[in-house]
């Protein structure tokens, strides 16, 4: 080799390296389905780049509507939104249809002290099918914390709700809908500990009702996955198809900062990077890919290119 071709070559190398490195820290973009809007828009930055997270679903109140659509608009391929208002004012119909069709993808997160078939919430799903677009609920039958309340109430009855609403999309969240993947919860904590029961209404609703869709977000969905990882291991490989990483995470940087948490297993560290790892380790790679990216972008209508 001569003296030209060896500097040409070395010159190369540094830029060979440099596109040989992984872009993507979960093995391919990640889309987080329940960011909830923060105070600015550096924070929920923050928190996407230290948990890996590629693109997120921003879940803002419609008074702060403003706000995100300014992160959309400056980048449109990070961010889309979600918006809410309160269910029990007749008003809100009007103000969710014209968030939509101003930019919104979805409704929710929906988390009011209301039953989950109550009228409030049956105008929801009837709004959210005319729409043609998603609604996340909060599924809370039992109160949290001290000072906490019962939001989205009987969801042992929803089964009917899914019936009578076929055109309606719809993403459970939270306790109730996680700790109903086992058959044996007795509605006595939020977050159930010890072996599942096979045979819970969340497990086969998933499976009966091709307008169910579950948000693996905050600590109620990593509950169900450390509880009995076997049994979860079963799950995730059934409903592969149903199921969207979110993250629902208040840490201030994607590694656990800034926080503490109610769960002993999550203090200090990160949701999102909890979730992420145990999805990862469960599932196979077509399937952490479905659950991590391919399953929310069809269902909410985003581009599947990550760039």
């Amino acid at each position: 080799m001569n003296r030209r071709s060896f500097l040409a070559a070395a010159a190369a190398a540094p830029v060979a390296s440099l596109f040989a490195q992984p872009k993507y820290e979960w093995g391919g973009p990640v889309l987080d389905i329940h960011l909830h809007l923060r105070p600015d828009g550096a924070s929920n930055i923050a928190h996407m780049d230290g948990s890996g997270t590629t693109r997120a679903i921003l879940l803002t109140r419609s008074d702060n509507l403003d706000q995100a659509k300014a992160m959309v608009a400056k980048d449109s391929k990070r961010f889309a939104i979600f918006v809410s208002a309160d269910v029990t004012k007749p008003e809100t119909e009007g103000i969710l249809t014209r968030a939509v069709k101003d930019g919104a993808k979805g409704l929710g997160e929906i988390k009011y002290k209301v039953d989950c078939d109550g009228p409030e919430m049956k105008r929801m799903y009837a709004l959210a099918a005319d729409l043609n677009v998603p609604i996340t609920i909060h599924f809370g039958d039992v109160p949290q914390a001290s000072g906490n309340a019962v939001f989205n109430g009987g969801f042992k009855r929803f089964d009917a709700i899914l019936k009578a609403f076929p055109r309606t999309k719809f993403i459970a969240h939270a306790d109730t809908f996680w700790a109903n993947v086992s058959a044996d919860y007795a509605y006595d904590t939020a977050y159930p500990e010890g072996p599942i029961k096979a045979g819970g209404i969340s497990d086969r609703w998933l499976s009966d009702y091709a307008n169910l869709y579950g948000d693996m977000s905050a600590n109620s969905c990593n509950n169900a996955l450390n509880r009995d990882p076997e049994f979860m291991k079963g799950f995730l490989d059934r409903h592969q198809d149903k199921l969207m990483f979110g993250c629902d995470c208040p840490c201030s940087d994607g590694r656990g900062g800034g926080t503490t948490n109610a769960s002993p297993r999550l203090h200090g560290k990160c949701i999102a990077r909890e979730t992420l790892a145990m999805v990862r380790k469960l599932t196979k790679p077509e399937g952490f890919r479905k659950i991590r990216w391919d399953n929310g972008t069809r269902l909410i209508g985003l581009p599947n290119e990550a760039a």
